[in-house]
Formats: structure tokens, C-alpha cells, sequence
């Protein structure tokens, strides 16, 4: 009877334990991902996508950041170091899609995404 007791014990622990692990939430972790870009903080964002276990190039055409893409939400946003990241990581048919956009926001992103179309 003990060891019953103590076995139904351990299972309610294990489960209560399972069932309140907290978990990542997709919109915060999008939110996250928008803030590392917004404050061009290319090792947060490194960090983010290594943790959730993302790639940029999977989560660049659902992703939208204040209704633009990643791209032209770091263009519009100043954010340099992490729109080259972004371009470095993109396929260059994403890349040259989205020059137009680039070219509005900012001049050293679309130089940047004009050496990637080129090469």
C-alpha cells in the first residue's frame, strides 16, 4: 500500500512538473526577433534563431515586423549589421526580390545586397 501511495506520488509529481514547463510562445519569440532587429543587435538575433532553433531563410517570408518584411523592416529601421546578416543568409533571388525595398530605407543594406545579387 506504501509503495502504491508513494508510485502515485512520484506520477502526479512528473506530470504536474511536465504540464507547467513553461514554453515559448511563437509571438514572443517574433516579437524578440523584431526587437533584436529594430535595435541592430546581430548577436541577440544569432542567439534567438540558435535557441528556437531557426533559419533565417524559413522565417523571412512569414515573419512580418510592423507589416514589412525582416529585411525591410532593417532597412526602414537603421539596422545595419543585422540586415547584412539577413542578406548574407537569404537565397539571392530573395535578396534581388527585395532591392526596391532595400534601396527606400537604406543606402549601405542595398549596397550590401547589390554585392550579394552581383556575385
Amino acid at each position: 500500500m506504501k509503495k502504491l501511495l508513494i508510485a502515485s506520488t512520484i506520477t502526479v509529481l512528473i506530470l504536474t512538473s511536465a504540464i507547467t514547463t513553461p514554453k515559448a510562445n511563437a509571438a514572443d519569440v517574433s516579437t524578440s526577433i523584431c526587437e533584436s532587429v529594430a535595435s541592430d543587435n546581430k548577436k541577440r538575433l544569432r542567439t534567438l534563431l540558435r535557441i528556437n532553433k531557426l533559419k533565417i531563410r524559413r522565417i523571412f517570408g512569414d515573419l512580418k515586423c510592423n507589416g514589412e518584411n525582416l529585411l525591410e523592416f532593417a532597412a526602414s529601421s537603421g539596422s545595419v549589421e543585422t540586415g547584412k546578416l539577413m542578406i548574407s543568409k537569404l537565397p539571392k533571388k530573395v535578396v534581388s526580390a527585395n532591392l526596391a525595398l532595400i534601396q527606400t530605407g537604406s543606402q549601405p543594406l542595398y549596397d550590401a545586397a547589390n554585392v550579394r545579387v552581383s556575385s
